[in-house]
């Protein structure tokens, strides 16, 4: 399972030019599946996720981390991120799990962190989403459970 996250300052998501999801000060999620994931690596990736400290502290060292801070969490499904990329001009798809274990897998991962943290915002799975984000920083990690 891979999470890109991206520190952000303010996320959103819109389908059909509707809002759908919005965070302010937090971390922004683009969540990939692959088809060996499971509930346990999404968990371990949530675990993560919740605890990796890329926030400043009153020194300026990334040493809190979202729930330190209380931020928000924007997770967004993007089964791209599981591309194989490694030959040819276009990528293949099928290093990505299935659209049913995907999406399973995904409401998992959105359920989990509803339970665990108090601001959670999520994308629509198999929707034509506009992602917009002000990366703080930039800080951008890729974040791969196997």
């Amino acid at each position: 399972m891979i999470g890109l996250i991206q520190r952000v300052k303010t996320g959103s998501v819109a389908v059909n030019s509707n809002e759908i999801a919005r965070i302010g000060q937090g971390l922004l999620v683009l969540v990939g599946i692959e088809p060996s994931d499971t509930p346990s690596q999404a968990d371990r990736l949530l675990q993560r996720i919740l605890g990796y400290r890329i926030f400043e502290d009153s020194a300026g060292k990334m040493n809190l981390s979202l729930q330190d801070i209380a931020g928000g969490l924007l997770l967004v499904p993007q089964f791209t991120l599981a591309a194989n990329t490694q030959k040819g001009m276009r990528p293949s798809f099928t290093s990505a799990a299935s659209p049913e274990l995907g999406e399973r897998l995904f409401d998992y991962l959105c359920l989990q962190a509803h339970q665990q943290h108090n601001n959670v915002a999520i994308g629509q799975f198999g929707a034509d989403m506009q992602v917009s984000l002000i990366n703080d920083g930039p800080a951008t990690f890729w974040l791969q459970v196997p």
